[in-house]
């Protein structure tokens, strides 16, 4: 029956006659460019999540704005963004993938528009939280489309190109957004994105076709849901962002925050449970693969989304890198996820998905446990193997996570299950932040404490170390050479304490993707690889 309605939507009067088109080897060309101008939607909007991030001094100094302000331009959109992912699935069943997507670059584009003639920081948050929420409905409507319209013989391909844009955006985001602000301005973050944002509107408006409306839901639509849903996911994403740097509940903005993220999560679990048209449909966890897929999908966003953080962190505070250094430095796990992203769709085909996934994690492990050796003096050739490692097993894991959750539920399902799907990556993203974040904070405190306590007046070797820095700093003229001294040793601790912080993070990292790597061994053989079946088709 499902088959039949999404058929109907391909050629309006001829169901029968376009039938073939969903199982056939040979996809219609429409169907394939209006996909590929969706995949490039879902690669603008996921971007911009980061590109800005490598230039927030120059939008700072741009717009006159403090330093706690100018947070705010990535903290609005993620909140925003992180409430549409879900909502996505309810309005893509009410309107057509066609309008919300149309809907969604259109409005996406309007929005960087906005954003780029902002003169004031009040403008800028307002524009950014209006481009996240709009944008954020591109990201699922491609997942659910992609094991919608596309028979399981070709996930080989499909599967890889979204597994590649979802990982690899947020990835080079910072590497596109340090180019783009040096050779231009950092309006230009937001401009370039309103010429292939109209040209994606167009092309989805012109050529999607794979659904139906059912205007019928709006009389539906559970507005108590909603406000649920916005208060908790929203103030979840604030508390998580916030909290690390504001010694999370003694913070007023952070406590008021969790109490109403407290409130809207019951009213939005309550509203789930009791309404007749649910904003979200969470039986798509009753799904093994899917849950088992989506619990995957958490834990690949903390190490993507952590990564994409802690590798410029270190940089720019250990090794005094600008924007434009460290995505030259960092680029190079972009490639290496561009190159893995066919060898992991012909895998996928080839191998079972579990051993995919388990070569995925315990190399993203490897790679972690290689930075625990970390120095200050570590530069590109030595982050090198660690990069490609975080990039090939990356997309190791994507393509298969994709596959299991999505892959063996009922075209019904699939919209609502996308935005799920991609909310808990999303959400693995924002948990994986702040935990990194405090114990950043945590253990550099403990790590300083620790080397204070050697390097005092009682210590043989500090004294000496202090005596011959003091003799260096005597040849420079016009120097206390004694306070110069101290200060250099003194940022040499916090220097060593900042580095065994990160070495912590990186352990904590290989610890969780390692035990991971073992778990994949509990899970059951995906449904679609025991008989050659086609799960939800």
């Amino acid at each position: 029956m499902a088959t039949a309605t999404i058929t109907a939507g391909a050629m309006p009067g001829r169901p029968i006659a376009a039938a073939p088109a969903l199982s056939a080897d040979h996809m219609p060309v429409r169907r394939v460019v209006a996909f590929l101008a969706m995949v490039f939607g879902m690669f603008m909007a996921i971007l911009d999540i980061q590109i800005v991030s490598a230039s927030l001094s120059e939008i700072q100094a741009g717009l006159s704005a403090s330093s706690d302000e100018i947070p705010w331009v990535q903290t609005a959109y993620l909140i925003a963004e992180v409430v549409m992912i879900p909502l996505s699935g309810f309005l893509s069943r009410m309107l057509s993938t066609r309008v919300l997507f149309t809907t969604a670059a259109a409005g996406f584009t309007a929005a960087s528009a906005l954003a780029a003639t902002a003169t004031n920081i009040d403008q800028m948050i307002v524009y950014r939280a209006i481009q996240g929420f709009i944008g954020g409905g591109m990201i699922p409507s491609v997942f659910a489309a992609a094991f919608t319209i596309f028979p399981p013989s070709r996930r080989a391909i499909v599967s890889p190109m979204i597994g590649l844009v979802a990982t690899l955006a947020p990835t080079i985001g910072p590497t596109v957004g340090g180019y783009i602000s040096h050779a231009m301005s950092w309006h230009w973050l937001f401009l370039i994105n309103v010429v292939p944002g109209i040209l994606v509107a167009t092309a989805a408006w012109a050529l999607i076709d794979f659904d139906k409306p059912n205007l019928k839901l709006f009389s539906k639509f559970d507005w108590w849901g909603l406000i649920g849903m916005a208060a908790f996911l929203g103030c979840m994403e604030y508390v998580l962002e916030e909290g690390p740097n504001h010694d999370w509940l003694q913070e007023p903005a952070v406590f008021a925050c969790a109490i109403i993220m407290t409130i809207g999560g019951v009213i939005f679990f309550w509203r789930v449970f009791t309404a007749e048209e649910p904003i979200v449909d969470l039986r798509a966890f009753s799904n093994v693969n899917f849950a088992f897929g989506s619990l995957f999908s958490f834990v690949v966003g903390i190490g993507l989304y952590g990564l994409t953080y802690l590798y410029p962190v270190f940089l720019g505070r250990i090794r005094g890198y600008d924007s434009m250094m460290i995505g030259e430095a960092l680029f190079v796990s972009g490639l290496a996820m561009f190159f893995t992203a066919p060898i992991a769709g012909i895998l996928s085909n080839k191998i079972d998905l579990r051993l995919m996934m388990m070569i995925g994690f315990l190399g993203f492990a490897t790679g972690t446990w290689w930075m625990t050796h970390l120095t200050a003096d570590w530069d590109f050739y030595e982050l090198l193997i660690p990069q490609i490692l975080r990039g090939c097993s990356m997309m190791l894991c994507m393509v298969p996570i994709n596959n299991i959750a999505l892959g063996t539920l009922p075209p019904e399902r699939l919209k609502n299950a996308s935005g799920l799907f991609n909310l808990t990556r999303n959400l693995g993203g924002a948990v994986g932040l702040a935990l990194i974040n405090t114990v950043l904070i945590d253990r550099n405190a403990f790590h300083y404490a620790r080397l204070s306590e050697h390097v005092q007046w009682g210590s043989q070797a500090a004294q000496t170390k202090l005596q011959n820095m003091t003799l260096n700093f005597e040849q420079t003229a016009g120097l206390d050479a004694t306070s110069a001294a101290i200060s250099k040793l003194s940022g040499m601790v916090q220097q060593q304490a900042a580095l065994l912080s990160f070495m912590d993070v990186f352990m904590m990292l290989t610890v969780l993707f390692a035990s991971l790597g073992f778990f994949v061994l509990f899970i059951n053989k995906p449904e679609q690889q025991r008989g050659g079946g086609g799960g939800g088709h």
